[in-house]
């Protein structure tokens, strides 16, 4: 996901767990109109989602109102790795999928790489040019300005702790004292040493994995050039390497994040701390509702970080693209991603959303009132503009990057896994 460029913003992503049967988009032909079908009232516009998007209550509205040109039926996926794979699949057949689709903003670059953006429609207008944030609209934008996504959130950083944990382990539990702990990545890991050494069941983080995206998001250029060039073999990515294999096995659960063994550890006190961008604040919850001693610093180490960010596109082969366009515009105005920010945490790319978030400065009895917007504002404006590049590639070699990670936590050495890394990548088309 691009960082901020001109105006302030964020960013957010998803992930939660609900499937749900996937339904192939309906409606007739018209020869007439280029293959594309007029809907009624009693006709149905289908929408895919992956994890929580938060939409659930406002598809309900849209059906509730008569008012409505159509009714809408929403497929959720449990997370977007499955997703992806059935909508890389199915743009490539030409047929099997939703009118409207969500796509995760990492992989947002390889669908908008020449001849993959033909699969989508365009669904640009000047009208709503001002409507979000500069640096997620303009990612989900073609070179020669063909609109294919609709930004959904955006995923500004902080960092979420046990504060119960915390005290037991002799560290500080006060939100404002905490941010000391968290104002590099060397304080961090030093204070993860301390708790462990006190509490030997509980480890510091949740997942190597979520600790190697969290520095991710502040190289760079990670996996690639400014060029589009691939090259592992730089710095700023060995940096990230080393540092999350050297603590592997002291500070680290070695779980995979999202399988059943990390949801576990939220209710066994298996972990003190995760990066926290708005859209986890809804896992947390849905994880360990019973869980007392969560809190929210308004710090992250090194500065800012961006996780996530997603959008709403409309199939080439969708026959009601016109449709699918007003819905996927209608979602993403100010009123429904407050909602969605409501429902979900997932942070909001649409400016005017962002500003009422800002003015009613709301806050969080789950997380000891923690005030979440203005903590999310401020992760927002420490962003570093460009960090990380996404080239046509990220997203792959994200998930061969990751899949080392976990190599090294199931006990394969370091440089090993690196070296199957790089074969790895070298073997990309």
């Amino acid at each position: 996901m691009r960082k901020p460029t001109i105006r302030r913003g964020a960013a957010l992503g998803a992930a939660l767990a609900l499937v749900a049967t996937m339904t192939a988009a309906c409606g007739g032909d018209d020869e007439s109109n280029a293959g594309q079908a007029e809907l009624g009232q009693d006709d149905v516009l289908t929408i895919t989602t992956f994890s929580d998007f938060g939409y659930d209550k406002l598809i309900e509205e849209w059906n509730a109102d008569p008012d409505r040109p159509f009714t809408v039926k929403m497929t959720k996926i449990a997370d977007w790795d499955p997703w992806k794979q059935t909508l890389t699949q199915d743009l490539q057949a030409g047929h099997g999928l939703t009118d409207v689709v969500a796509v995760e903003g990492d992989a947002m670059p390889q669908f908008l790489a020449d001849g993959a953006s033909d699969q989508f429609a365009d669904i640009s207008d000047p009208s709503l040019e001002d409507r979000w944030v500069d640096y997620a609209y303009l990612a989900g934008q073609t070179a020669d300005g063909k609109q294919i996504g609709y930004p959904t959130d955006a995923g500004p950083e902080a960092f979420c702790y046990r504060a119960d944990l915390f005290e037991k382990a002799g560290l500080p539990s006060d939100r404002k004292e905490v941010e000391k702990i968290f104002e590099t990545w060397d304080s961090y890991f030093a204070a993860g040493e301390k708790l462990v050494a006190e509490l030997p069941d509980t480890k510091w983080y949740d997942a190597s994995g979520s600790i190697a995206q969290a520095m991710l998001n502040q190289a760079e250029f990670p996996f690639q050039t400014a060029d589009n060039a691939v090259d592992v073999e730089n710095a700023e990515l060995e940096e990230v390497w080393d540092t999350v294999t050297r603590y592997s096995s002291t500070l680290s659960p070695r779980v995979v994040q999202w399988k059943e063994d990390w949801t576990a550890n939220f209710t066994n006190d298996g972990f003190a701390t995760m990066p926290c961008p708005g859209w986890m604040f809804s896992n947390i919850k849905s994880n360990a509702p019973e869980v007392e001693g969560w809190d929210i610093v308004n710090a992250f180490p090194g500065g800012g970080g961006n996780w996530g960010g997603s959008y709403l596109a409309v199939p080439a082969m969708s026959e009601h693209q016109e449709e699918a366009k007003q819905l996927a515009s209608w979602l993403t105005d100010k009123d429904q991603e407050l909602a969605a920010f409501e429902a979900a945490g997932n942070y909001p790319a649409n400016i005017e959303a962002q500003q009422a978030l800002a003015d009613a400065n709301a806050t969080d009895p789950y997380f000891n009132d923690a005030p979440t917007a203005v903590i999310l504002a401020d992760r927002a404006a420490a962003v570093e503009p460009g960090h990380p590049y996404e080239g046509d590639k990220y997203s792959d070699i994200l998930g061969l990057f990751q899949t080392a990670i976990q190599r090294v936590d199931e006990g394969t050495s370091p440089d090993e896994s690196w070296a199957t890394f790089t074969q790895a990548v070298e073997s990309l088309s």
